[in-house]
């Protein structure tokens, strides 16, 4: 497991996907939270579909999505760490995560990404990552950023 510096930091929020990298992130700070007073939250979002009210019960049913935090919270329990898990529904993930890690004062996020050795080695970074960077430079900025884009390629025929 590599070392991180983490002096600086005092509150860690925990994005959790229900993959394979949940156990390893969760590791990674819980090692680091065994020497410094890092507090750790843990978080999980469970994307809600425009078609159903937000406040739909979807998360609280599933056991799937309870297991990721109660994982989460024995990786934690190994190193003998106090990890708060949080179950969170949103239409937007990224959204909510970075404001639960703004709402909480956190000074580091950290966002696990499956590694895809099937398609020739990739990140699977998909929308998520990009819209935090974005909603993180709309904090910083204090200004709602509206991003425009141009088509430049081929126009498809019809």
């Amino acid at each position: 497991m590599p070392e991180i510096e983490t002096a600086q930091f005092q509150r860690a929020v925990l994005a959790l996907n229900g993959g394979a990298s949940d156990a390893r992130i969760v590791r990674l700070l819980a090692s680091a939270a065994t020497k410094t007073k890092i507090e750790l939250i843990a978080v999980h979002v469970v994307e809600i579909d425009w078609t159903l009210p937000l406040d739909a019960d979807i998360a609280g049913r599933s056991e799937d999505v309870q297991r990721v935090l109660d994982s989460a919270e024995e990786v934690a329990e190994a190193f003998k760490v106090k990890l708060e898990p949080v179950l969170l529904q949103a239409r937007d993930v990224a959204a909510a995560i970075v404001d639960e890690a703004t709402e909480r004062g956190a000074d580091l996020l950290v966002v696990g990404l499956p590694y895809r050795k099937r398609f020739g080695g990739e990140f699977a970074i998909g929308r998520t990552i990009g819209w935090i960077g974005h909603a993180i430079e709309q904090y910083a900025t204090g200004q709602l950023i509206r991003p425009r884009a141009k088509y430049v390629g081929v126009v498809p025929s019809a």
